[in-house]
């Protein structure tokens, strides 16, 4: 019994510290999301605003790993995810979810409430009710938010000790269409890159020849894969148009 916890113990430091890690570029990170780079900079870095005396700066949403590099962390990665939720269906200005989110921070003294485990069992209200507030949203609109934000949640898994581990990405502009369960984010695994889950093989991989040329039903075959698992492979590195 002693050796399981000290077993589960370890295995909980290492994850915090792979997900802590600098792993992803903006540009990167932004495909695997399906936001447009343009948006994930802005959450990531801020974004300048022009006013009557000139310009003014808006400050980032999400605390990345790596500012100076531009590079994105596992947890940062996941925070993007949530915050997407929002992208989908509200055009909302950075300020007013950053606002919120600093709302949040406060509330459940977290550096990272969007991926702690009390946002994912009490603070989805608490984020809901205050950003309607800054955008005025309807009660319909909060249930729509409501219900994207908790389908976002559910693509993250987690650890008994609630810690985030795996990312099961989006690969369709509608995230009802979306196959949970086919590819996965690890960072664990393929240095965090996403994964078949069932094979273990890079999506990337399979991408690559898909655009060489080789058929869908070639790659199956050869990766002793699923139609189904192939398909949401490709889906998943394809580049998206910037909105």
């Amino acid at each position: 019994m002693c050796d399981a916890r000290e077993a589960t113990i370890a295995y909980t430091s290492l994850m915090r510290d792979l997900s802590s890690r600098p792993a992803y570029r903006i540009s990167e990170a932004a495909g695997y999301l399906r936001l447009p780079s343009a948006t994930l900079r802005a959450w990531s870095l801020g974004r300048d605003y022009p006013v009557r005396a000139g310009t003014k700066r808006f400050q980032p949403v999400i605390d990345i790993a790596d500012r100076d590099a531009g590079y994105l962390s596992f947890t940062n990665l996941l925070e993007a995810h949530v915050l997407s939720a929002i992208r989908r269906q509200h055009q909302v200005s950075l300020s007013k979810v950053r606002n919120a989110v600093a709302y949040l921070r406060r509330h459940l003294g977290s550096a990272h409430p969007l991926v702690d485990h009390q946002f994912a069992t009490n603070g989805v209200d608490l984020f809901v009710e205050r950003l309607g507030r800054l955008i005025n949203a309807s009660r319909h609109g909060q249930i729509e938010m409501h219900h994207l934000l908790t389908l976002h949640l559910k693509r993250i898994e987690r650890n008994p000790e609630g810690i985030p581990i795996r990312l099961y990405p989006f690969t369709h502009s509608e995230p009802e269409a979306t196959a949970k369960g086919t590819v996965v984010i690890d960072p664990a695994i393929s240095f965090g890159r996403p994964v078949i889950k069932r094979l273990g093989v890079p999506t990337a991989a399979i991408a690559a020849r898909y655009k060489a040329g080789d058929a869908i039903e070639q790659l199956a075959d050869d990766y002793a894969a699923h139609r189904d698992e192939i398909e949401e492979a490709i889906r998943c590195e394809l580049p998206i148009k910037a909105a």
